[in-house]
């Protein structure tokens, strides 16, 4: 694709990583085959291509316009363009580019602007989300429907393992799973523990992606930043993986690296994270770890957006399932979004319930025992409509 960037753009480092992007773009249109909102909407301008020629004008010098904003925020960022684009057309990073730009030149509405402000303050804070969650529960009698569902269920915790092996792995505890689902990562631990490893926790928090959904990229660096801080000292003393339970936040710290890379203090750190991080699926062990109980004998896995097409992570829970004796049933459609994608389901409610209704009817049709997933806002959001168990695939097999 031809490209004719203003000056003033193209001599920045986003404006040239721009740039380079749109010129790998032959506007084939592949990606409207996979798009999610393009075949439930219908409309070019819904499409990755569509948004792609709107983020192009305006770094081409065109005024951008509430028109544009609203095409950009209806994109799910759930990267099914990049898995099917035969160029390789890095279509995330374009948007969180186009994103900011657009940000600066077009004024939310104040609800919008209020609401987004409330995401960042609340969201990475673990006490005020635990107050909040507290208050929740207690009002959730009284609460309407569409409300109540979204109160995630409470389950026993338990007890995290002691840190007894000699090979030892960072688990990231995150923000919002470590308020709703602190199961999960209690979970992990004792599979990891299984299987002779120790899970090691830290004073880690939100891994950032909150901001990039948001535009806001000195939110995210704030907390990558203070991520590293918190892990390095586990690196230095041997760590040997930083393992991650909910793949919207992996996908997002294995790009700390290229995020970070202008960062003179913390480039050479952020790119050894990357390294290092791994989602727990790829966490190599020898074998299935032997459970008192069979929880499920049959699952629908819901493959979240992010291990998919964003960290290209496919099939690698449902083996481990099947290992475990568990039997999988096939999904249909199984590469679209569940209408999730981190604050989406907040910001977009009409088209994300659209998306979730067809998501639940595909994982329904196989008629399983329990959805099972590997993204904390996918379970969330499943379960706020589903009529059986949903639940992390770790929280299957794990022994009690």
């Amino acid at each position: 694709m031809q490209t004719h960037l203003t000056d003033a753009i193209l001599n920045t480092p986003q404006g040239q990583e721009a740039e380079a992007i749109l010129r790998k773009c032959v506007h084939c249109g592949f990606c409207t085959a996979t798009c999610p909102t393009y075949l439930l909407l219908g409309n070019e301008l819904d499409s990755p291509r569509g948004r792609i020629y709107l983020m192009k004008q305006v770094l081409e010098g065109e005024q951008a316009t509430e028109r544009t904003q609203l095409h950009l925020d209806r994109c799910l960022t759930c990267r099914a363009c990049e898995t099917t684009c035969p160029s390789g057309v890095e279509y995330g990073k374009l948007l969180d580019i186009g994103r900011e730009l657009v940000d600066h030149e077009v004024n939310r509405k104040f609800v919008d602007r209020m609401m987004r402000a409330m995401l960042q303050l609340v969201v990475p804070n673990v006490t005020l989300m635990k107050v909040m969650m507290f208050f929740a529960c207690l009002s959730r009698p009284v609460l309407p429907a569409s409300l109540r569902t979204k109160i995630p269920s409470k389950e026993p915790v338990g007890r995290w393992p002691a840190t007894t092996h000699s090979r030892r792995m960072i688990i990231h505890q995150g923000c919002v799973q470590r308020v709703t689902k602190p199961e999960i990562n209690v979970a992990a631990a004792r599979y990891l523990d299984a299987n002779s490893i120790s899970a090691i926790r830290t004073n880690d928090a939100c891994c950032g992606a909150l901001g990039l959904h948001l535009g806001n990229r000195e939110f995210f660096e704030r907390y990558a930043r203070k991520n590293i801080d918190a892990w390095w000292p586990q690196i230095e003393s041997g760590a040997e993986a930083i393992v991650s339970t909910a793949s919207g936040c992996g996908v997002t710290i294995k790009d700390y690296g290229d995020l970070l890379k202008r960062d003179p203090e913390y480039a050479e750190k952020a790119r050894r994270v990357s390294e290092l991080t791994l989602d727990l699926s790829e966490v190599s062990v020898e074998a299935a770890v032997p459970s008192e109980r069979k929880r499920f004998g049959k699952v629908a896995f819901q493959s979240p957006c992010t291990l998919q097409h964003g960290q290209k992570n496919v099939n690698t829970v449902e083996k481990i399932l099947n290992q475990h004796g568990v039997e999988t049933t096939h999904v249909a459609n199984s590469h679209l979004c569940c209408g999730s994608a981190g604050v989406y389901s907040l910001m977009q409610q009409e088209i994300s319930q659209q998306l979730l209704n067809n998501k639940l009817t595909a994982l329904n049709d196989g008629q399983p025992e329990c959805i099972a997933t590997a993204n904390i806002g996918c379970l969330m959001h499943l379960e706020s409509q589903s009529e059986i168990p949903v639940k992390h695939w770790v929280q299957v097999v794990a022994p009690d």
